[in-house]
């Protein structure tokens, strides 16, 4: 059995998906300079931490995704079966991102 067929490869690429579509939202509120909730907030999650937080989270789910993509199994961005365990993550944790902040935000 190849490396990148081993289960844990998929583990490893859905969540890298989680982790890079979780970057997004802090990386774009943190660079228009937007409060926004992080794990470090208080309460952790629901409150608010300035926008310098917000990038250098959004800086280390970057990593994180990086690490779980490219470094684990041999990432093809040709291979659907790749790029669908990817996107599976990165839209199961945007479901999960849109419920927790729309009820913060009345969304």
């Amino acid at each position: 059995m190849a490396n990148r067929d081993r289960w844990y490869v998929y583990v490893a690429y859905f969540f890298g998906g989680a982790f890079l579509t979780n970057a997004l939202p802090h990386l774009i509120n943190g660079l228009s300079g937007r409060p926004f909730p992080t794990p470090f907030a208080s309460p952790p999650g629901q409150g608010e931490s300035p926008a310098l937080v917000n990038v250098l989270w959004a800086a280390l789910n970057l990593i994180i995704a990086y690490l779980l993509i490219s470094r684990v199994g041999v990432f093809e961005l040709r291979r659907t079966r790749d790029v669908l365990l990817v996107g599976a993550g990165g839209l199961l944790i945007a479901v999960m991102l849109s419920q927790a902040f729309g009820s913060i935000y009345g969304g």
